[in-house]
């Protein structure tokens, strides 16, 4: 079974999700707008990250900012 999160949607509708599958592979899917086509994407996480610095690639990176526990770093 996949497991999918919101990223982010856009005013027009396009919509982001963070997906995993069973297999262990995770990936960005991209729905797009109806007045688009409602094309469904499907991107590998470095190419998404890569492509742009919009609000969904700000999105995905503060989650992952969230995963960081906050313990003093002993150096």
């Amino acid at each position: 079974m996949k497991k999918a999160r919101k990223l982010y949607e856009s005013s027009s509708g396009d919509r982001w999700y963070l997906i995993g599958d069973p297999s262990g592979a995770v990936f960005i899917r991209h729905e797009a707008n109806v007045a688009s086509g409602g094309n469904v994407e499907h991107e590998d996480i470095v190419a998404f990250l890569s492509r742009s610095a919009g609000p969904e690639q700000q999105e995905l990176l503060r989650l992952i900012g969230t995963l960081v526990e906050e313990h003093p770093v002993h150096a």
